[in-house]
């Protein structure tokens, strides 16, 4: 099983991730996700905030297609996992976002 080790030290934060499990395209995806979060927590550029999120969606999109779910379930069953998952998730934002109830899970 993959571990994230946080590390939160005055004003910065480490975070350490079990990448033996991780393709290398995989890894650039965390990378970038991350970088990109960043971006969108800490702006105040409306350009950067709108476009960094959708891109921050796309790359989560694209770890998920690049999941080991996905690809050892891809020969085995006729189901398009990546694509179902994806549906469901933005159905579940969808709903959310109507009824004004986006989770916030604050540790």
């Amino acid at each position: 099983m993959s571990q994230i080790k946080i590390n939160q030290n005055g004003h910065k934060l480490s975070i350490s991730v079990d990448t033996r499990n991780l393709t290398a395209g995989q890894l650039r995806l965390i990378k970038t996700i991350n970088a990109l979060l960043l971006d969108v927590a800490t702006t105040d550029d409306e350009n950067i905030f709108f476009n960094h999120s959708a891109e921050l969606l796309r790359k989560c999109a694209s770890i998920i297609q690049q999941s080991k779910f996905t690809k050892d379930n891809e020969h085995l069953s006729e189901i398009p996992y990546a694509e179902q998952v994806l549906e469901y998730s933005f159905e579940v934002l969808q709903e959310q976002m109507t009824s004004s109830d986006i989770i916030s899970y604050d540790n």
